[in-house]
């Protein structure tokens, strides 16, 4: 197999994102990266589950340590007849699969093909761990090939010496995306917002973007429209934690205002990524809330008066006609036009 995740940063390489190895799964710690390299090592799948809720990993991230996870899990129940084994990956796949509200049917299809590769790994009498763990890595490297097209794609819609505007941490997109415009001479300048309170835009995002040989400036996250105007800004581009078959967008919160203000200004908003099968309409999205404390400290340093409340929400809902197209791995689509993607079902796979 030629892993796709060769030319990208450190954080994108397979083993520095989740890894099943001798009955333990290593995470890297995103919340501490850059400042330390410090790997979250996990001996059950419950722990695994935590450590997805705890964002010790994020953005695409949790698919990955999802499937490892199972691997886990399959590791644990080794010395358990067939049905109980079968029950206790059931029930590991529940918990790791709700470990964060937003994305459960994104992680439920993760785990469900783990427990569809457990169920012919018994019935071949193979190790069931390693059998989940060589299909997650099949699927990361399937995952990575996908997004590297949406790359292709992607960059097509970038001006020469273009100057693109990102938000959060987009995953494998950011890797491939700057890969390509390299490989094709486009000397791209990205400005990125940090993505307070987790700050997954000033640590991963930025980091990846200098690593890989671009023009990184980190803005504020109250910066962007000013920035569009001052910087003359040609595109703003994200990915999704879902996209909805009705075109609206769920991301990291701060995602919707962005949207907004590059509508006003004229720049064209590129989503990418592939629209969610199990998300029709966008009431079936249940938008995460986190401990509201996070908002009233940054990085672990407190900012308020003791009785300042917060609020936290993890995501925001972006409407279809701020969307300027989504860019997937089949091509770019309209946000009003996305049940058209699975019109050919017989060439598709589902890729997260």
């Amino acid at each position: 197999m030629k892993r796709q995740d060769e030319g990208l940063a450190f954080l994108l390489r397979y083993e520095n994102v989740a890894w099943y190895e001798d009955g333990k799964v290593r995470i890297l710690d995103r919340r501490i990266y850059p400042n330390e390299i410090q790997f979250v090592t996990c001996n059950t799948y419950g722990e695994v589950a935590q450590a997805i809720t705890d964002m010790v990993t994020q953005s695409a991230g949790p698919y990955t340590t999802a499937g490892m996870g199972m691997a886990l899990a399959a590791y644990e129940s080794r010395d358990m007849a067939e049905d109980d084994m079968l029950d206790f990956l059931e029930r590991a796949a529940r918990t790791i699969s709700t470990a964060r509200p937003t994305t459960t049917a994104r992680m439920t299809i993760v785990t469900n093909d783990c427990l569809n590769t457990a169920r012919k790994a018994i019935a071949a009498g193979e190790k069931v761990d390693e059998a989940i763990f060589e299909r997650t890595i099949y699927t990361l490297n399937k995952r990575y090939a996908a997004m590297a097209t949406v790359g292709e794609y992607l960059v097509d819609l970038f001006p020469e010496n273009g100057k693109i505007m990102t938000q959060c941490y987009a995953e494998t997109i950011v890797g491939t995306m700057l890969r390509v415009a390299k490989k094709r001479g486009k000397n791209l300048k990205l400005f990125v917002p940090e993505t307070r309170p987790y700050f997954q835009g000033a640590r991963l995002t930025a980091s990846v973007a200098l690593e890989q040989g671009f023009d990184t400036t980190l803005i504020t996250d109250n910066m962007p429209a000013f920035t569009m105007v001052t910087k003359k800004i040609d595109v703003f581009t994200s990915a999704a934690d879902a996209i909805v078959l009705d075109g609206h967008i769920v991301n990291k919160v701060g995602t919707y205002q962005i949207a907004i203000a590059a509508k006003y200004h004229g720049i064209p908003y590129f989503v990418t990524g592939m629209p969610d099968k199990g998300h029709p309409t966008i009431d079936t999205v249940e938008i995460e809330e986190r401990d509201p404390k996070l908002v009233l400290e940054a990085r672990g340093v407190k900012n308020t008066l003791e009785g300042v409340k917060g609020y936290y929400p993890s995501f925001d809902i972006t409407p279809p006609h701020l969307v300027s197209g989504v860019v997937t791995d089949k091509g770019i689509y309209s946000a009003y036009d996305l049940h058209r993607y699975f019109e050919d079902e017989a060439k598709h796979e589902f890729l997260l």
